[in-house]
């Protein structure tokens, strides 16, 4: 079994008839094990029906940063959606790709009301953290959060070591095979805190040209092996272990899930 920790396969059907379908077919060919993301409710109810289509893929709810302020005055409207969801992604804060400082606020506000209900589930999150990565450290200390997996970090290594210190696990996806940043990150991350990600099907365009599929999973597999020094067959199996261990006592998780991470 393979882990691809952060996708988002609603976006799949933004790429034609049957596409949504292949990707399927691929995921359970390769046993895949997928966490499909959402980034507001339209998405999230789409990976509840992509999920009752293939008993690889996970579906979470969480609103991104990029879409917060439609919904930083209509936070009531996502309560339901919260509660259903096992988890809460992806949700975080972005400084990097938003320019517009006067969103900064409305960001925060959504991602406080996603932390105060994981703090209040117990539920773990899926973090962006991109361009405010100290800013995201400080909510998750000011709200107590330590059970999360911090996607595609890209930030300082000091804020890393603190947020590995807070006991986060950490995705990697296709950058490792472009990137020193993201080699010398993955080889500071812990072994027992690593997780394999695609980001599909958008996040890989930049580096493929095109748009990614499941199995580019096996790339990261191997680009994150060279980077750690670590055999491709003992990385499968750590980052498989990694997220049993973080999944095998959540309450909020259907036991089908965490059977197949055995």
């Amino acid at each position: 079994m393979l882990i691809d920790a952060h996708a988002h396969l609603d976006r799949y059907d933004l790429l034609g008839e049957h596409v949504l379908g292949s990707a399927l077919a691929e995921i359970t060919e390769h046993k895949i094990f997928t966490i499909s993301n959402s980034m507001d409710l339209v998405s999230y109810m789409r990976n509840l029906e992509i999920a009752e289509m293939s008993d690889w893929v996970l579906p979470t709810f969480g609103i991104h940063p990029w879409n917060a302020m439609e919904y930083a005055e209509r936070l009531d409207e996502l309560n339901t959606a919260a509660e259903r969801s096992p988890m809460l992604g992806e949700i975080g804060l972005d400084h990097y790709f938003v320019k517009e400082t006067a969103n900064y606020p409305g960001q925060q506000k959504v991602f406080e009301y996603f932390l105060g209900f994981a703090r209040k589930q117990g539920k773990l999150v899926i973090l962006h953290t991109k361009g405010a990565e100290k800013e995201v450290l400080e909510l998750l200390e000011r709200y107590e959060i330590s059970r999360g997996i911090v996607h595609w970090y890209s930030g300082p290594l000091d804020i890393l070591r603190s947020m590995i210190a807070r006991g986060l696990y950490f995705t990697v996806g296709i950058e490792v095979l472009h990137s020193e940043h993201i080699r010398r990150i993955a080889k500071e991350i812990p072994v027992s805190r690593l997780l394999t990600e695609t980001d599909n099907p958008g996040g890989p365009k930049e580096f493929l040209g095109e748009y990614g599929k499941p199995i580019l999973v096996k790339e990261v597999i191997r680009g994150l092996a060279e980077a750690t020094q670590i055999t491709h067959e003992a990385l499968i199996h750590a980052v498989r272990s990694n997220l049993h261990e973080l999944l095998r006592a959540d309450p909020w998780l259907a036991d089908s899930y965490r059977n197949k991470l055995k």
